[in-house]
């Protein structure tokens, strides 16, 4: 059976995508995956534009490609996500051994380009977005394991200044409600306890209803939870311009709704959150996180941040220090600002020196690792409700899985049975809290 080796730079989006590219390919073309590219006869490369240095990171992978693809007469090479959607035909000049190009939105035609390519001897491109298509074209979702992500919709229609998203994954489009449920159903019955509802700007899901309604994403939450099997559902990337009261609501009715939020602020001043088109302020951003703790007591909280955005003064970096100290997050995504081209950011004059940047990112970096050691240190002695996911990789005959709070945790297995135990739900008691993990001792298991 033809082998394929796949390689994913990017967002759990791009997770979801490479998992359904190598779905793709097994149902037509019979493709294994493999963790050995010498033993592959296809590779594909799913890409992010983000951040500057993961777009470079795409070209030195090709570059170290190039004796690999030659060593085999018929190997074949594909670049698909961001990346491939941004440059088109132009990663062919800097990469010329790169016989498939494909966007996000149009994985699910991989067999076709893949056979076109073969049979031209020139590459197959297709980076066009037609929308919700490629779900309707994708197989049947297998799970493998208890958690599984489930793409709710595509796209993205805010338009930050600073972001190629829109570019290249094109404008908002929301996937059917009962296509989302279907999905999420099948997952269930194949042992999935645990889903993450994906979008861009996931809280701005607008699926389309039988009667002709539009449901909001509170209103899909309630949904899955309701789905026989299914034990914690989540949600991430959330917009907080687009943060309604009836997401907030959810977290205060909705039990399986985990207690944990990504919500990305990335400035915490109101003059840089301008320049880059958020469409929110600070003293908004803070007023939903106080309002969702008061919903949800000891939610976890984390963000993203940008330091050193063109014209970024010191004051302007107080501010978001200030607004840290007054949101306390406990985890955060955090990196130096990198222009992407095509975006209005990118015509910005960069007056921030490099020195201060990564002065300002230190700074910043190391106060949320105080509030999560500390958000962590206050979970020693509690119970907490654990999705037992897989074995411990580092202590043999122990497990690890995740609490509410998105913090991982590994604890002594019994005996015998340990095995059985992956995919339930278990009162763990945690016992200590390390730098990236914590530690428990398994209280009770619950029944399925």
């Amino acid at each position: 059976m033809p082998k394929l080796y796949l390689k994913t730079y990017g967002c759990q989006m791009n997770e979801y995508d490479s998992s359904k590219m190598a779905a793709v390919l097994a149902a037509s073309h019979g493709y294994t995956v493999t963790d050995d590219p010498d033993n592959a006869d296809l590779l594909l490369l799913n890409t992010c534009s983000v951040r500057e240095k993961a777009q470079e990171k795409v070209f030195s992978e090709l570059g170290r490609w190039k004796a690999w693809k030659a060593a085999r007469p018929g190997r074949m090479v594909g670049v698909g996500g961001c990346v491939a959607s941004q440059e088109g035909t132009a990663i062919i000049g800097r990469a010329p051994i790169v016989d498939l190009i494909f966007g996000p939105q149009t994985l699910h035609r991989l067999p076709e380009l893949l056979q076109q390519a073969r049979a031209t001897g020139r590459p197959a491109v297709d980076i066009r977005f037609p929308e919700i298509e490629k779900f309707d074209c994708l197989p049947e979702p297998r799970a493998k394991g208890p958690t599984a992500f489930v793409s709710v919709m595509e796209g993205c229609s805010k338009y930050c200044s600073f972001c190629i998203v829109p570019y290249t994954r094109g404008e908002e489009v929301s996937r059917p409600l009962v296509d989302v449920l279907a999905e999420v159903h099948k997952l269930a019955a194949q042992g999935v306890r645990e889903v993450t509802l994906l979008g861009q700007n996931v809280n701005a899901y607008r699926g389309a209803t039988p009667d002709g309604e539009a449901a909001d994403l509170a209103l899909l939450i309630a949904c899955a939870a309701r789905i026989d099997g299914i034990g914690r559902v989540r949600f991430t990337t959330s917009h907080p311009a687009e943060f309604t009261d009836a997401l907030i609501d959810a977290f205060r009715d909705e039990p399986k709704l985990a207690g944990y939020l990504h919500l990305p602020v990335q400035s915490g001043s109101d003059r840089i959150l301008g320049m880059m088109k958020r469409g929110y302020t600070c003293a908004g951003y803070l007023d939903r996180i106080r309002r969702l703790r008061e919903a949800r007591p000891g939610i976890g909280l984390s963000s993203d941040f940008i330091v050193g955005f063109p014209g970024e003064s010191d004051e302007d970096f107080e501010q978001t220090m200030a607004l840290i100290e007054r949101a306390r997050f406990d985890q955060a995504y955090s990196f130096i600002y990198s222009p992407r081209p095509g975006t209005p950011a990118a015509r910005l004059r960069d007056s921030v020196p490099t020195e201060t940047k990564q002065a300002r990112l230190a700074r910043l970096q190391a106060r949320i690792r105080d509030f999560g050691a500390e958000y962590a240190g206050a979970l020693v002695g509690t119970a907490q409700r654990v999705l037992l996911e897989k074995p411990s990789l580092k202590n043999r005959g122990w497990l690890a899985g995740k609490t509410e709070c998105n913090r991982w945790v590994n604890l002594p297995a019994p005996a015998a049975g340990a095995q059985r135990l992956i995919g339930r739900f278990a009162a763990v008691e945690i016992t200590e809290a390390l730098t990236n993990s914590l530690r428990g001792r398994l209280l009770r298991v619950e029944n399925l």
